[in-house]
């Protein structure tokens, strides 16, 4: 799949990585299509790379199917949008639970699901959903958002099977830690000791590289980080005592409070 010449729906296109990723798809040739859901700040993202802006709330169930047939025509989906979702449960109402899951969970698979058979039947198109390494690991006070990333992990993985044949790609993009963008930009929060992160740029070279290949999984992350991840995988219990020695809660409580005094 080449970007050049193909048109890209691009969520989540105002926040974290999301003018990132516009520019770099821009860059390499592609009609943009970019969803957000603050009118102002989309159309200032979407003057700025020529692209067409469809304002949805990806809350609503509602607002996604009506996104998906305006954007019928588009030959690739990049699934960034997210919301952090960090902190605990216990901390959350009913009514954030419900957001969190269908922003970041309900609201590609529904995409996905409305935009492929057009895909399908042109024999051409590509499904790209950025995921996080919290998709692998899982760790203290993000049991909401590592919820969304393992499903979302779960149903990539199992759909690109679905759809091999048919030419149509599924990748999944899971970044680590990055710098310059997202939580660590929006709250000052620093990464837990000795953790190396990645830049805004790598996120992007993953994504490209993932939907041009038609790779599987992408994890853009230091070695280190990839490995920690691998074996929490397979050993939690032992991934659990690890993360506390490294300081990792410090981190991520540095990010609660920093989500909570915005608010």
């Amino acid at each position: 799949m080449r970007f050049d010449g193909s048109t890209v729906l691009l969520t989540g296109a105002t926040g974290g990585l999301g003018t990132e990723l516009a520019g770099a798809l821009a860059g390499r040739g592609a009609s943009l299509v970019l969803t957000g859901r603050r009118k102002d700040a989309l159309q200032a993202v979407a003057d700025r790379f020529a692209a067409r802006a469809v304002v949805a709330d990806l809350a609503d169930p509602a607002d996604v199917e009506r996104l998906a047939e305006e954007c019928g025509d588009v030959d690739v989906l990049v699934a960034n949008a997210a919301l952090p979702s960090s902190g605990d449960v216990l901390d959350y109402t009913p009514a954030q639970v419900e957001r969190a899951l269908a922003v970041n969970l309900h609201a590609p698979v529904l995409l996905a699901r409305l935009l492929a058979p057009r895909m399908v039947r042109a024999r051409r198109g590509h499904i790209a959903f950025v995921g996080s390494i919290s998709g692998k690991a899982a760790t203290r006070s993000s049991a909401l958002y590592s919820a969304t990333k393992f499903g979302l992990r779960g149903f990539a993985l199992a759909f690109r099977q679905d759809l091999h044949g048919t030419g149509v790609g599924v990748s999944l993009v899971q970044p680590g830690f990055v710098r310059d963008a997202g939580m660590f930009a929006a709250t000052g929060a620093k990464p837990p000791a000795g953790m190396r992160t990645v830049s805004p740029a790598q996120v992007c070279a993953g994504l490209v590289r993932a939907v041009e290949r038609n790779l599987c999984e992408v994890n853009v992350a230091p070695a280190e980080l990839k490995l920690l991840s691998a074996i929490a995988g397979q050993f939690p219990a032992f991934a659990e005592r690890v993360q506390g020695r490294m300081g990792v809660e410090r981190t991520l409580n540095d990010i609660v409070t920093a989500q909570r005094d915005a608010r």
